[in-house]
């Protein structure tokens, strides 16, 4: 098989590695969009939690934005800046800690709104409010991630938004993108003016959500700086962007070895990963992970389908072909592994979760966490 670096062969298997210099390019784009518009850049948990690289994050980013009581407790403990909350729909017994960590509350609903911000502001008084809503446009590819789909239980519509919680409210959220250019935020931006914006004025910040894919080659950067700036210019309020892929992206891969290889009508490589316990969207989305050194089946001299070491029949990376057969033993490389598939990965069937890494900006790679049987049993009863 193609020759694999010497760094890969020490890590154990399978294993997340961050690479930090790809991290902090990343970055370092993201500060450019807040010094150019006066925007304020949160990270979303629900895309990338890798707590350990926080320390590089944060001299970079505003905050995080968590989807509940826990990504907020982690945002809160380890991030140490803005963080600002919504969810689909909140719990009673979690809201007084929530309240008192969260910098922005954002509600789903007006019935929501109505029973919670009251208490909250008794909690934290200095706590932002607001409310998410649903421009009901939206360009996403997939109707499984379209926040802004038919009978969307994601924010509330123009219709149904109760004009008696302004007087509390300071601010507007959406979400309506995903993985998406500058030139679907254009159009969910004009929806949502369409809509909301006689409510504009009223508010203190507007959150334009996440599913900007910003860093992602061929993202028009400066087409979003300027919406940014003609929005805040006719609206003169704070603006919030909230991206987890795009900080993420294309930094750093998932590293597995080929256990065995079997044969029933093809070649099948299983490996110690899977499809189902640490890659999902390859089975949800879908989506075919790049692989380093592979083509489509055919394209290569020696074509395998990828599997996964559970039971689930289809546990399936998909068909790869390579310049040199496979053996046990060989390492796989999925590239582009470090947002959504850590913080989606199970413990199913009791496979191993896989260890994270991180390859510092110098060169050298610690391993910040190893798994085992402890995390498997440690979720059960």
């Amino acid at each position: 098989m193609q020759k694999i670096e010497t760094k890969y062969q020490s890590l154990p298997s399978p294993c997340w590695l961050l690479e930090e210099e790809k991290l902090v390019k990343n970055l370092e784009l993201l500060k450019m969009v807040k010094d150019q518009s006066g925007a304020k850049i949160l990270l979303a948990l629900k895309g990338y939690a890798l707590w350990k690289s926080f320390d590089t994050v944060r001299a970079y980013l505003d905050g995080c934005c968590a989807s509940g009581l826990h990504e907020a407790k982690l945002a809160y403990e380890e991030f140490r800046k803005e963080v600002h909350t919504y969810s689909p729909a909140f719990k009673e017994e979690e809201l007084e800690e929530i309240a008192s960590i969260s910098h922005h509350l954002v509600f789903n609903s007006p019935a929501q709104f109505k029973r919670f911000a009251a208490r909250a502001k008794e909690i934290n008084p200095s706590v932002s409010l607001g409310i998410r809503v649903n421009p009901e446009f939206s360009q996403a590819p997939k109707e499984i991630y379209n926040p802004c789909g038919l009978y969307s239980r994601l924010g509330t519509t123009v219709e149904n938004l109760d004009e008696g919680i302004l007087n509390q409210c300071e601010g507007l959220h959406f979400h309506a993108l995903c993985e998406e250019d500058s030139d679907a935020l254009e159009g969910v931006l004009k929806a949502f003016e369409e809509k909301f914006g006689k409510y504009i004025p009223q508010m203190k910040w507007i959150n334009f959500g996440g599913g900007h894919h910003i860093t992602r080659k061929g993202y028009d950067v400066e087409k979003l700086i300027t919406l940014i700036n003609e929005f805040k210019s006719r609206y003169d309020v704070e603006v919030y962007l909230e991206p987890g892929e795009a900080v993420g992206w294309q930094t750093g891969p998932l590293i597995a070895t080929v256990l065995d290889i079997v044969h029933n009508g093809i070649d099948i490589a299983i490996l110690d990963t899977s499809a189902e316990a640490h890659m999902p969207d390859t089975i949800i989305m879908p989506y075919r992970a790049d692989v380093r050194d592979a083509g489509e089946a055919g394209e290569k001299a020696y074509t395998y389908r990828l599997g996964g070491n559970t039971c689930l029949a289809g546990d399936i990376m998909g068909d790869y072909s390579f310049n040199e057969p496979l053996k046990v033993g060989d390492k796989i490389i999925f590239e582009d592994q470090m947002h959504y598939t850590m913080v989606k990965a199970t413990t199913f069937n009791g496979i191993k979760l896989p260890s994270i890494a991180i390859q510092r900006i110098n060169g050298d790679i610690d391993v910040v966490r190893e798994f085992g049987y402890e995390e498997f049993k440690g979720r059960l009863s």
